[in-house]
């Protein structure tokens, strides 16, 4: 099966100021989603995850690398080429609120897709498919005239969704997609992704930091520190054996309901010092100076990507779980 997205070594780069050294926001990083596969993509802020989203669809232009969507190279297309392929790769954004056009009815932003990239459609037929999405996205089609104000977080997020698979995409990636809304409302968008999933075959590219939700929608994980891909894997092999420690620190940091539990002793104990500067990153592997298991190697040279028992690879000198041709630590 050929995969819907193949991210090749993709770096994004951006000048320094007053001759400052540049900062290299995503450095080498490569994945691949299968159609109908979620990926989550998850790291602190800063990590590089959302740089790497818009490299990807070309919002901000990589300094080198390859995207490959449904077999073509995303990267090396033209301005006119590059526009006809976008309807392919849609994107819903963090803050509902900011992504849709304040001026312009629900029904117009919907629709505004359909007619660049589907112009022989009549205004009426036009207005039955912006009508049929919202319902699709669980929205009442007497929504169509109402404006943005008018709606909840939740319900904008919808519309958005609506948006974005307005022109049957392969991919969608969804940057922090549901982080601005409250539980409750989070539950209830995961779950018309899901189904939105089954019903289309679309793959997603799920971004956040929130790994609870990460781990509820993701097939597959992977983990950004500092502009890498640390690790990579089946949600479940990374969930229960990470094999990189930053993934380590990041379950550490999930909130534990157990009031006795306190979470800044457990996460103190398996990570050290402050975050690097981006701009003047460590030498060898970017996570060293804050590593509990750094060994010699690690200051000297970045780790090459290898295959982890239970699926998935990883990027560490010192891993945590067996690897191929590698004893464990």
């Amino acid at each position: 099966m050929t995969p819907s997205l193949v991210v090749d070594g993709l770096n994004v780069v951006f000048s320094g100021r007053r001759r400052q050294a540049p900062i290299h926001a995503v450095r080498d990083v490569s994945f691949s989603i299968a159609p109908g596969e979620t990926l989550g993509l998850v790291g602190e802020s800063g990590s590089g995850k959302s740089t790497t989203a818009r490299g990807l669809m070309r919002l901000v232009e990589p300094a080198s690398g390859t995207v490959m969507l449904g077999g073509r190279d995303f990267t090396a297309m033209a301005r006119r080429e590059l526009r006809v392929a976008r309807r392919e790769l849609q994107m819903v954004f963090q803050d509902p609120y900011s992504s849709l056009n304040p001026s312009s009815v629900v029904g117009t932003s919907i629709g505004e897709p359909l007619e660049v990239h589907e112009p022989e459609l009549g205004s009426k037929e036009r207005h039955e498919r912006v009508r049929d999405l919202l319902r699709k996205v669980k929205l009442s089609p007497d929504f169509y005239e109402r404006y943005p104000y008018e709606f909840s977080g939740g319900q904008r997020q919808r519309i958005a969704i609506a948006r974005a698979i307005g022109l049957n995409p392969r991919v969608v990636v969804c940057d922090e997609a549901v982080s601005a809304l409250d539980v409750s409302t989070q539950n209830e968008v995961i779950n018309l992704l899901e189904e939105l999933q089954a019903e289309l075959g679309m793959a997603y590219l799920f971004i956040s930091h929130d790994l609870a939700v990460v781990r509820h929608i993701s097939d597959r994980i992977a983990v950004m520190y500092l502009g890498h891909l640390v690790e990579e894997g089946p949600a479940e092999r990374v969930f229960s054996q990470p094999a990189h420690p930053y993934t380590e620190v990041l379950l550490a940091a999930v909130p534990d309901p157990d009031p006795d539990h306190r979470l800044a002793d457990t996460v103190g104990t398996l990570i050290v010092g402050e975050p690097p500067d981006p701009a003047n990153p460590p030498s060898g592997c970017p996570f060293r100076s804050r590593c509990r298991y750094a060994i010699d190697a690690c200051a000297e040279v970045m780790p090459e990507s290898t295959a982890v028992a239970g699926g998935g690879s990883v990027r560490c000198h010192a891993p945590l779980v067996p690897v191929s041709g590698r004893p464990p630590p």
